[in-house]
C-alpha cells in the first residue's frame, strides 16, 4: 500500500513538473515569435546619407566628430561648427537637405506604423531583446545601464524602438549588440524629443518628430535625425554605420578542465625467439679484366760518340851483350811501336730496355764484346810475337855460342 502511494506522488510530481515545462517552453515561444516577427528594414531615401539632420538648426559646443552628411531646413543656420570635424557634406538648407527631410517624413510614418507590437517595461536598462517592435504602455523609453540586442545568428534582423513621447538615457547608458545584430537595422522612433546623458553609447538611427539633444561625450553609431525641432551637440561622436552581409562571429571561450587519468601499469611477459641459423652460400665470382696493352713511344736520343786517341807508345829495349868465352855477340837494339787505338764509346740512351724487339742496348754490349775480346787476342798475339822473339834470340845466342864451341 505504502509502494502505491509513493508511486502515484512520484508520478503526480512528474506530471506536475512537465505540465510547468511545457508552459515555459509555450510562453517563451509566443514571446520570441511575437517580437521576433520578421521586420523590413526601414527605407531613409535620400536622408540615408545624413548623420545629422535638422529642422530648426544645428548647434554645436566642443570637438564634435561627425561621419555623414549634416543639413538644416527650413531653418539653415549652423552654429559652432568651427570646432566640428566633418567627413561628410555640410548641405545646410540646400535641395538635398529639402528632398531628406521629405524622406524622413515617409520614413517615421512607415516605422511608426509597423505590426505586430510587443508592449514591453519602460525601463531598458538589463533586458535583452531579439529582433521586432517595440513600445510601451507609458509611450516614452528610458536606458539606465545596458541593452543588449540579439540578431539570433541573423544580419538581417530589425529592431524598431516607437516611444509615442520622449526616449532619454542615464549617464553612461549604453547598447550592446550581439549575435549579428547591426547598428543599421536598429530604430527609434520618437513622436516628441530625444536626450542622451552624458557620455552614453547609443545604437541606431533616431526618427524625431521634433528635437534631439546630445550631452557631452555621448557617442552613437547610427543617425540624428529630427523633423521639426533643432539639434544640440557637445563634444559627440556620430558615425552613420553601414550594414554588413555575412553576421558578426560570436567568440565563446570554454574553461579549460584538467582530467587526471589513474596510471596504468601493464606488465608484457618476456618473449624469447630462436632464429634458425642461415647459412648462405655465394656463388663464386669470376672476373676477368680485358688485357690492357700500352704503347710507349720510343725515345731516341743521338749522343755525339766520344774518340779516345791514345799516343802510340814506345818501347826501347836496352842491347843485351852477352860475353862467351868463344864468342862475342852483340845484339841489336830492338824497336817495338805499338800502334794508336782509338776507342769510341756509344752511351746507352737510360729508359730502354737491355733485350728484346725493337731495343738497340743488347747489339751495343754485344758489338762492345766483340771489341774487347778482340783486344785481348791482339794483347795475346803481341805478347806471343814477344816470347817466339825473344825465344829466336835465346836460341840465335845459343847456336853462336855452340858453334864458338864447336870451332
Amino acid at each position: 500500500m505504502v509502494k502505491a502511494l509513493q508511486v502515484r506522488a512520484g508520478t503526480s510530481i512528474m506530471r506536475n513538473i512537465f505540465v510547468v515545462i511545457f508552459g515555459a517552453v509555450l510562453g517563451a515561444t509566443a514571446f520570441v515569435s511575437t517580437a521576433s516577427a520578421a521586420q523590413a528594414t526601414v527605407g531613409l531615401g535620400t536622408a540615408s546619407s545624413f548623420a545629422v539632420l535638422a529642422g530648426s538648426g544645428i548647434t554645436n559646443t566642443g570637438a564634435t566628430t561627425i561621419t555623414g552628411d549634416v543639413g538644416t531646413f527650413p531653418t539653415t543656420a549652423e552654429t559652432g561648427f568651427g570646432s566640428v570635424t566633418l567627413n561628410g557634406a555640410d548641405n545646410a538648407g540646400n535641395s538635398v537637405t529639402q528632398g531628406a527631410q521629405n524622406d524622413l517624413v515617409t520614413a517615421y510614418n512607415d516605422a511608426a506604423g509597423r505590426t505586430p507590437v510587443s508592449t514591453i517595461a519602460t525601463e531598458l536598462g538589463g533586458s535583452v531583446l531579439s529582433g521586432g517592435v517595440y513600445n510601451s504602455a507609458a509611450g516614452t523609453f528610458g536606458l539606465t545601464g545596458t541593452l543588449t540586442l540579439n540578431g539570433q545568428g541573423d544580419p538581417s534582423t530589425v529592431f524598431i524602438f516607437d516611444a509615442a513621447s520622449t526616449v532619454i538615457t542615464a549617464s553612461s547608458s549604453n547598447i550592446l549588440l550581439e549575435n549579428g545584430a547591426q547598428a543599421c537595422n536598429v530604430f527609434w522612433v520618437v513622436g516628441s524629443s530625444e536626450t542622451l546623458g552624458t557620455n552614453t553609447s547609443f545604437v541606431g538611427t533616431t526618427l524625431a518628430l521634433t528635437s534631439i539633444t546630445l550631452d557631452t561625450g555621448a557617442t552613437v553609431a547610427g543617425r540624428e535625425l529630427a523633423q521639426n525641432g533643432a539639434v544640440t551637440l557637445d563634444s559627440n561622436t556620430i558615425t552613420v554605420p553601414t550594414c554588413s552581409v555575412s553576421a558578426p562571429t560570436t567568440t565563446t571561450t570554454a574553461k579549460p578542465t584538467t582530467t587526471t587519468a589513474k596510471p596504468t601499469t601493464t606488465t608484457v611477459k618476456p618473449t624469447t625467439t630462436t632464429a634458425k641459423p642461415t647459412t648462405t652460400t655465394a656463388k663464386p665470382t669470376t672476373t676477368t679484366a680485358k688485357p690492357t696493352t700500352t704503347t710507349v713511344k720510343p725515345t731516341t736520343t743521338t749522343v755525339k760518340p766520344t774518340t779516345t786517341t791514345a799516343k802510340p807508345t814506345t818501347k826501347t829495349a836496352k842491347a843485351t851483350t852477352t860475353a862467351s868465352l868463344a864468342k862475342k855477340t852483340t845484339a841489336a837494339a830492338t824497336t817495338t811501336t805499338v800502334p794508336a787505338t782509338t776507342t769510341t764509346t756509344e752511351v746507352v740512351p737510360s729508359g730502354f730496355p737491355a733485350t728484346g724487339a725493337g731495343g738497340t742496348s743488347g747489339m751495343k754490349d754485344e758489338n762492345l764484346l766483340w771489341f774487347g775480346a778482340i783486344a785481348l787476342l791482339g794483347g795475346a798475339g803481341a805478347a806471343i810475337v814477344g816470347l817466339r822473339r825473344r825465344r829466336l834470340m835465346r836460341t840465335s845466342l845459343t847456336d853462336a855460342s855452340g858453334t864458338s864451341e864447336r870451332f
